[in-house]
């Protein structure tokens, strides 16, 4: 039997799997950060996007985070919740929800900024490694 005709099926010979594997990880790094803030990670690129933007869409939200409405709604009402945020119809266009950060949310900004460079110091990666990764995962997501 040729063998070889299933190399492909081979998971080391996934590129799917180490990105799975390292977005796993990494995940697992950053949650004794994020469990200081109280928030889980998407809840975190959520806030990032929020800090910098202060209103978007639900949708535009979902396109900057590559997260569909069935997983933002129910992360976004938590966070509403824990009073991060709010959602409110567009006046202009009732078919739009906006998602707007709140002061509270705006204040947990000065206690996440560290995060960052926490984050820095468990990569194996030096910057010049970081960043050729980073250009790569950009053109892999079409960017």
């Amino acid at each position: 039997m040729d063998e070889q005709k299933y190399d492909a099926l081979k998971i080391e010979n996934q590129i799917c799997f180490p990105l799975y594997a390292c977005s796993r990880e990494i995940i697992k790094q950053y949650k004794p950060f994020l469990n200081e803030l109280d928030l889980t990670y998407t809840q975190y690129i959520t806030m990032m996007v929020l800090w910098e933007h202060k209103t978007q869409t639900v949708k535009e939200l979902g396109e900057r985070l590559f997260l569909d409405s069935g997983t933002l709604t129910p992360l976004l009402k938590k966070m509403e919740a824990k009073g991060l945020l709010c959602r409110k119809r567009s006046v202009e266009d009732e078919r739009n929800l906006l998602v707007t950060i709140t002061e509270a949310g705006e204040q947990l900004k000065e206690r996440a900024v560290t995060v960052p460079a926490q984050m820095a110091k468990c990569s194996l990666l030096d910057s010049k490694e970081a960043a050729e990764l980073y250009r790569i995962l950009y053109k892999m997501l079409g960017m």
